[in-house]
């Protein structure tokens, strides 16, 4: 008698344990209570929301130069902010273009050298040495974001064509499901279809591409161009959120895809970039990055008063959200202006009672 396996593998502490698919599945969770909904906590918009879902399949699709890798390299540095570990399929360019945007965004060599894996493909993934190099890896780095650049390129590697649901069905399980099984957000990046009426909420190729993803799915639109000395936007918008976590951080949209944020590149001709997925505003809403000021407020409650440096250096996240929400900090008369910054009035997320300390 043969029994039906789940060639996707779940991940134990000594490697992969495949699991039959057809057993009933544990619902004591669900009925008692206990269980938790998945909340997006991989990369980060600039008032700290997360997005994507560990452990879930997610697209990011765009036409070309829309910013689609410009977008993961910032949650990459999320990431190794956070000093988590990262693995980065590519399938389009090379180690000098992504390491070197990479850097560019301000992360550190030392961080990329120690967790940041890349992995440049050349042959079709298989059975043998090149899966156990991949098992291997995420056995051992147990990353919180996988990253595959390039689905059409990854799709024709593998002999497969990104027309066929079938065929992207099999190249979902062959790497995307790994990639998720192993615990981490697996994003791949992949190109829309030319046609702007047509265009709907799916890449370019079959519709399971959308369909059989139990994440998240956006679609950049770019609205001014990414270059050297120039400052680039896309706008980031939810095509598909299964979970449902995201969409109550976003603003409805004619579109009928809500607006999550907008991707804003700026290029110093010194050689550096700035990187930000801003929050969406309406005109009569003053946006306030209150996560990153109970952070700030808590450094303070704990080191006391601190200068701007010390500020960025004690809370994680980018330096332009950090300043925005000190500055509000201040404006609001939490702060004192003048530096160290001394705390003026308690904040009220730090207050037992949920009032003003």
């Amino acid at each position: 008698m043969s029994l039906d396996i789940d060639l996707t593998p779940a991940w134990g502490d000594d490697g992969p344990v495949f699991r039959r698919s057809w057993q009933p599945v544990d619902l004591t969770a669900v009925l008692e209570g206990t269980w938790v909904p998945p909340v997006p906590t991989v990369g980060r918009r600039s008032d700290g929301v997360g997005l994507f879902y560990p452990g879930k399949l997610h697209t990011v699709s765009s036409e070309s130069e829309g910013g689609k890798t410009w977008l993961m390299l910032s949650v990459v540095r999320d990431e190794l902010d956070a000093g988590n570990q990262v693995v980065y399929v590519d399938f389009e360019d090379d180690e000098g273009g992504v390491v070197g945007r990479l850097l560019t965004l301000g992360a550190t060599a030392a961080d990329v050298a120690a967790r940041f894996h890349y992995i440049r493909p050349e042959d079709a993934l298989g059975t043998g040495v090149h899966l156990h190099d991949l098992t291997e890896l995420m056995r051992e780095a147990r990353p919180t974001l996988g990253v595959i650049d390039g689905v059409t390129e990854a799709l024709t590697l593998h002999g497969l064509s990104p027309n066929d649901n079938s065929d992207v069905a099999k190249f979902g399980r062959m790497l995307p499901r790994r990639i998720s099984a192993a615990g981490a957000a697996s994003v791949s990046l992949d190109h829309v279809t030319k046609s702007n009426e047509t265009r709907g909420r799916y890449s370019l190729g079959a519709v399971h591409k959308l369909n059989g993803l139990d994440g998240a799915a956006y679609v950049l639109e770019n609205r001014s161009p990414f270059g050297v000395g120039l400052t680039g936007k896309s706008t980031l918008r939810i095509a598909k959120d299964r979970p449902g976590q995201l969409r109550k951080h976003a603003l409805p949209h004619t579109s009928g895809l809500h607006w999550m944020g907008d991707l804003v590149l700026v290029s110093h001709p010194e050689g550096f970039a700035e990187v930000d997925v801003a929050a969406p505003e309406t005109r009569d809403q003053d946006f306030r990055p209150t996560i990153f000021m109970t952070k700030i407020m808590a450094l303070i409650e704990e080191r006391g008063p601190s200068s701007k440096r010390i500020i960025r250096a004690g809370v994680r996240g980018k330096a332009t959200t950090i300043d925005a929400a000190l500055d509000r900090l201040i404006l609001d008369g939490y702060l004192t202006e003048s530096t160290p910054h001394t705390k003026l009035k308690g904040w009220p997320e730090l207050s037992d009672e949920g009032g003003e300390a």
